[in-house]
């Protein structure tokens, strides 16, 4: 998307059960600078964030098994303020969506289709020191 690196170089990781999604995802954020793993489910998520030391997870809401507002507490349990920054990247748009996501830990949260920009905007204010 630029020929600029981000101000810091993250890790991240990308969780969705949609392949095209995380391969898209993937792609922008490796272009940006970023370290960037992959995971297709809750408990994919959860062991890519604790052994990647991620500072970002981007999580779809609606994935089988752990879906992301449970992956969204455990974080939260297990790392308390400590927790990567979680951004909410989904198909539901409800205000009780996105009010949900915020009870359960979520910090961002991003509606599909989204503006690449914008979700490189909160990265990057993730990513300032």
């Amino acid at each position: 998307m630029s020929d600029r690196k981000p101000a810091l170089r993250l890790r991240i990781v990308v969780a969705d059960d949609d392949p095209d999604t995380v391969r898209t995802l993937r792609l922008l954020l490796e272009e940006e600078g970023h370290e960037v793993k992959s995971a297709g489910n809750g408990q994919a998520a959860l062991d890519a964030v604790r052994d990647f030391g991620a500072d970002v997870l981007l999580l779809d809401i609606g994935m089988p098994g752990l879906n992301g507002y449970e992956v969204a507490q455990k974080l939260r349990e297990r790392y308390g303020s400590a927790k990567p920054t979680l951004i909410a990247i989904t198909g539901r748009d409800s205000d009780s969506d996105k009010s949900f996501a915020r009870s359960t830990g979520f910090d961002h949260y991003v509606s599909k289709p989204y503006e690449p920009r914008k979700l490189l905007a909160l990265l990057e204010e993730r990513g300032r020191p």
